[in-house]
């Protein structure tokens, strides 16, 4: 079983096929495990035809909405996003990877009502099979995603399982010991 509290050693779990050690049950299903990498999930989906100018677009959408708002997305709890959009024949495809500090309903949950309320849609409106009632349905989200979902079969944490909050907490430590041994000189 995983320390949780030790985030002085590096640690690295590999996760069996299928993604869960023992099925634990959530709100929407399966809930994907706490790894030293805290939690997250990835999916390859296809994108719609001639939508791929749209993910990008949507880019910086949220790129100017962190901009204006650094604190738009902190309900997420987020550690990491990163989006690809690429090629497989002739078709694209769109690659989500999330890491993220609650479990997944949560974070399904919090995504919905934080796009609801900004009026930022979400990118996975571009992908083949989306459910357009998504803002209000989101078993149908998790349903999309679980479909598209792509476990991990190992992940690592250089400092496991410490919260993003955390993480902002120790630098802004280290911001004001920097100030004050500043002033010290």
């Amino acid at each position: 079983m995983p320390n949780d509290d030790d985030w002085t050693r590096p640690a690295a779990m590999a996760i069996p096929k299928g993604g869960y050690f023992e099925e634990e049950r959530g709100r929407y299903g399966p809930i994907f495990p706490k790894t030293p990498a805290c939690y997250g999930f990835s999916i390859i989906a296809k994108v719609i035809p001639g939508r791929e100018d749209a993910i990008r677009e949507h880019g910086k959408v949220l790129e100017a909405a962190v901009a204006a708002d650094p604190t738009v997305l902190e309900v997420l709890k987020l550690h990491y996003l990163r989006w690809q959009v690429f090629p497989i024949g002739d078709d694209q495809y769109f690659q989500y990877q999330g890491i993220f500090d609650t479990d997944f309903d949560k974070y399904t949950e919090d995504a919905v009502a934080l796009f609801s309320a900004t009026g930022i849609d979400t990118v996975f409106t571009n992908l083949e099979g989306f459910p357009e009632d998504w803002k209000t349905n989101p078993g149908a989200f998790v349903e999309f995603v679980r479909k598209h979902h792509v476990p991990s079969f190992l992940e690592y944490g250089e400092y496991p399982y410490v919260t993003a909050d955390e993480v902002k907490k120790a630098l802004r430590l280290k911001a004001a010991f920097s100030t004050m041994l500043d002033q010290m000189q």
